[in-house]
């Protein structure tokens, strides 16, 4: 037990020894301050030179790193050393990918550093951002911080540096021939479609590109665009406006798929040939035949019977219409008419003749009334309106005022007549008027008209439909009007 407690003594005396003698190494050793990339650390050394320091202090330096002071230098104390990494790039250009150091600043440099040559045309992307100013500050790389312990830091910080990518794809020339001009262009795209569009060439529907828009783009390809030329049509009331590259109307209408019918009207005709900003009129033009029809009235012939009472009729024969039909030839330009030409008119049918007879025999009749029993040989369906001497339209001192056209003087029981129809002298009996005598006539009393005559005194407002009763005997036969007249007519409710 004593033994172990020796052994225990002596190992602890050792460690003490041995921690004091690298403290006291330390100690005595010369404060160097390290600066790498903007991290300061500060070292004690018995290292004699800068190279000798910093392979102590575990900075590893390539070729391309830069050490101030000089690596051979003799360091003293509080000596500062200075060390700017090379940044690490990887570039990727021309079927190969290699690895450079460089101080570079800028993207142009780091690529003259790399022995690359770039050309305007070609496409330069710095950590997959495609990018255009090569004179730009490269991003500055990310370091891991200090805590306290150098050798922490220098273990990471190879790690933590963010190398930078630079990726390089070449430009190709193509020749493009456009129209009737040759150009080149040199591009980045993968194909011909997109090589056009980044150059700025506008294409449109009608134009032909060969090889096809999808073709991959290759050095020396040849590029030929067909240009189409715009121009417009009017057609069936719209205006297409569209592009071709077809050289007459009728192959150009015929791509568009409209078709013209050989009585339409194609303005410029089909063989003109198209030229930039053209309008092609078309006018539809379409002939019909049309058949109108106009009816040809029929004529009425009234026949005597002596034998069918008078005032009676009978249809012996109905009457129809004729039919006149005429052929015309219609053009149509567009829907509107522009012509109509008669080229034949003819009578389909022809019309029938009404015959009507009418009666012509007499027959008596009486009638009970408040004035007793009359006789009557005809009775008419008229108008009655009345008058008086003040209200027949005479003036007072006129010297018809109150007289009849036969000369009597005017009161109740006189009436006016369409002599015509009423024989002036004839006797004629009206229900609610009574009895009264045809001795006068009107200017407004024509046909089927009676004015029932009044006193002044005892003036009644007539205007209505009545039965007029002629009371017998009737006149001769031929001061008769056996068909009246339909004037007149009475409007039934």
């Amino acid at each position: 037990m004593l033994l172990r407690a020796r052994a225990w003594g002596v190992l602890l005396s050792v460690l003490a020894l041995a921690w004091f003698g690298i403290w006291a190494y330390r100690a005595t050793g010369v404060p160097v301050t390290i600066d790498v990339d903007g991290q300061r650390f500060v070292v004690h050394t018995h290292r004699a030179t800068v190279a000798d320091v910093l392979a102590g202090a575990g900075v590893h330096l390539y070729p391309e790193d830069t050490v101030y002071p000089a690596p051979h230098v003799h360091v003293r104390a509080d000596q500062e050393i200075v060390v700017r990494r090379a940044r690490l790039a990887q570039v990727e250009a021309d079927g190969r990918t290699w690895q450079v150091r460089t101080q570079a600043r800028t993207l142009r440099k780091l690529l003259d550093d790399a022995g690359v040559h770039v050309s305007p045309y070609d496409e330069v992307r710095l950590n997959g951002t495609l990018t255009t100013d090569l004179e730009a500050p490269l991003p500055v790389a990310s370091r891991a911080q200090t805590t306290g312990k150098a050798h922490r830091w220098l273990r990471r910080q190879r790690q933590d540096t963010d190398p930078l990518v630079i990726a390089i794809r070449r430009a190709v020339p193509i020749w493009v021939h456009d129209g009737g001009a040759t150009y080149v262009i040199h591009s980045t795209a993968s194909t011909v479609g997109e090589a056009l569009h980044r150059e700025g060439v506008t294409l449109y529907l009608g134009d032909l590109v060969r090889p096809a828009l999808g073709t991959p783009l290759t050095a020396g390809l040849h590029v030929y665009i067909a240009r189409s030329i715009p121009f417009s049509v009017r057609v069936d009331g719209r205006e297409i406006h569209t592009r071709t590259r077809q050289q007459t109307v009728a192959d150009a209408l015929a791509d568009l798929g409209i078709v013209v019918a050989g009585a339409d009207i194609v303005d410029p005709p089909l063989s003109a040939r198209i030229k930039p900003n053209l309008t092609v009129s078309i006018t539809r033009v379409r002939e019909t035949i049309e058949v109108e029809q106009d009816s040809i009235p029929y004529a009425t012939i009234w026949v005597p019977d002596d034998n069918l009472e008078i005032d009676r009729r009978r249809v012996d024969q109905a009457g129809q219409e004729g039919l006149t039909k005429r052929r015309y030839r219609v053009v149509y330009h567009d829907g509107r008419i522009v012509s109509r030409t008669l080229e034949d008119k003819w009578v389909a049918q022809e019309p029938i003749t009404r015959v009507v007879a009418y009666g012509r025999k007499i027959v008596l009749h009486t009638l009970k009334t408040p004035q007793g029993t009359i006789t009557y040989w005809r009775k008419i369906r008229m108008l009655a309106t009345s008058y008086s001497p003040s209200t027949a339209g005479v003036e007072p001192d006129d010297p018809y005022f109150g007289y009849t056209r036969l000369g009597w003087r005017m009161r109740k029981g006189v009436v006016a007549v369409d002599p015509t129809v009423i024989k002036l002298g004839s006797r004629v009996y009206v229900p609610g008027y009574g009895i009264g005598d045809a001795a006068d006539t009107g200017g407004l009393i024509r046909g089927r008209r009676i004015d029932l005559g009044f006193d002044d005194y005892n003036l009644e407002l007539w205007y209505r439909w009545v039965d007029v009763y002629l009371l017998a005997p009737p006149p001769p036969r031929y001061q008769i009007r056996w068909v009246l007249p339909d004037w007149p007519r009475e409007r039934r409710r």
